[in-house]
């Protein structure tokens, strides 16, 4: 079935994910808990995953049926979703313990399933196309759904969808039919694996670079939810129209994400990686201007364009530079290190806005600046680097 079955398998737990990171802070505030404790949830959501990524990556690397990790990530997802919206009656110490162990299994529906994408849609360009879109339309959704109903009524009932949609997802892994990796020589312990994947990472300079920029971008990111909360309520004194602004956000994103998949760039991956990063901060950086809330819309929504492709140019990279046998676990790293950094992004920022009475102008800012310097750092990715990918 191609890229309609991987879509299924890839869109409805990222938007899950996505809605998730509007979610909480709105059911934060509307529980009386404030954005720091917000914040506090959304990190436990995604923080664990960098500690469980090689270790995902790894088990889909060997499995005979990657897929099937795929759908024990929805039903986890879907599990802790549906608790988190209970918050209040639920303490918040069970609500965060749940969130942490769905954060150990995102790894397997994002960095996992991307790097399964090529065995799926022909073409490399075309298949992290995709992938990107899948990351995009999850983000519009997501977002989406928990702003209609923030609006009319609570946060709540938007969990307990999310965790429905991250039900499908478990069908989509199932239609999708995973080719697993070539056979791995059983004597190699998956400990050694891991540290072999992790060598790799650290000190192979192109992707070395790649992940690290990634990661840094993802700090930036992750503040995104909580800062147009902020935004939110110092334009329009209205915590739940957040969710507009990062829903405009997506939409930029989703936008892009259709462009890339019919037209894939044919310049260098890491020039579209680059460009596209600082591109994106630096229409987040007129966001900050006192021009009213449409305009903040706006400015955020043209951002949003830029993440796509340049999304979808860092997993080329991530392919062409990783060996087969240890290329789940790069691509499980490199997103649970994004993940990370997203939820350290939403802590700290919630920390700003809470304790330390930063302005929403000053977290949109340095948001802006930290996606610019991430696009910066691809000016030294090495030109000659060869391609490690031998199966492409």
């Amino acid at each position: 079935m191609g890229a309609p079955a991987y879509l299924l398998a890839a869109t409805p737990p990222r938007l899950a994910v996505s809605g998730l990171g509007v979610a909480l802070p709105i059911l934060a505030v509307e529980s009386g808990d404030g954005l720091a404790l917000g914040g506090a949830l959304a990190a436990a959501a995604l923080g664990p995953s960098i500690l469980a990524a090689p270790v995902a990556g790894v088990l889909m690397d060997r499995a005979r049926r990657p897929g099937r990790w795929v759908a024990l990530a929805g039903f986890v997802l879907a599990a802790a979703y549906a608790l988190a919206a209970f918050l209040g009656p639920v303490p918040f110490w069970a609500v965060c313990v749940a969130l942490a162990i769905s954060g150990a299994f995102t790894p397997f529906t994002m960095g996992g399933l991307s790097s399964f994408a090529p065995s799926v849609i022909a073409e490399e360009r075309r298949a992290f196309a995709v992938d990107a879109l899948a990351y995009n339309t999850g983000s519009v959704v997501g977002p989406a759904l928990v702003a209609a109903t923030a609006v009319v009524g609570s946060a709540r009932p938007a969990l307990l969808l999310l965790a429905a949609l991250a039900l499908l997802g478990v069908g989509g892994a199932a239609l999708a039919k995973l080719r697993p990796r070539a056979p791995h020589d059983e004597r190699t312990g998956v400990l050694a694996e891991i540290r072999a994947g992790l060598a790799h990472i650290t000190r192979h300079r192109p992707i070395a670079l790649v992940t690290a920029s990634g990661t840094i971008n993802q700090f930036g990111a992750g503040a995104l939810a909580i800062s147009a909360v902020a935004l939110a309520i110092a334009l329009v004194g209205d915590a739940a129209r957040g969710a507009v602004i990062v829903t405009a956000f997506a939409i930029g994103g989703l936008v892009g994400a259709l462009w890339g998949s019919a037209r894939p760039s044919r310049r260098p991956p890491e020039w579209g990686m680059g460009v596209g990063f600082a591109a994106t901060g630096a229409f987040t950086l007129l966001a900050a201007l006192d021009f009213g809330f449409v305009w903040a819309v706006l400015a955020i929504g043209v951002s949003g364009l830029f993440t796509a492709p340049s999304s979808a140019a860092m997993l080329v990279l991530r392919t062409r530079q990783s060996p087969p046998a240890l290329r789940a676990q790069v691509f499980t790293v490199g997103s649970g290190l994004r993940a990370a950094a997203s939820a350290a992004g939403a802590f700290v920022a919630g920390l700003l806005v809470e304790d330390a009475g930063w302005g929403a102008a000053a977290i949109v800012v340095a948001m802006g600046l930290i996606w610019i310097i991430s696009g910066a750092m691809l000016a030294w990715y090495p030109k000659d680097a060869p391609r490690l990918d031998t199966t492409a």
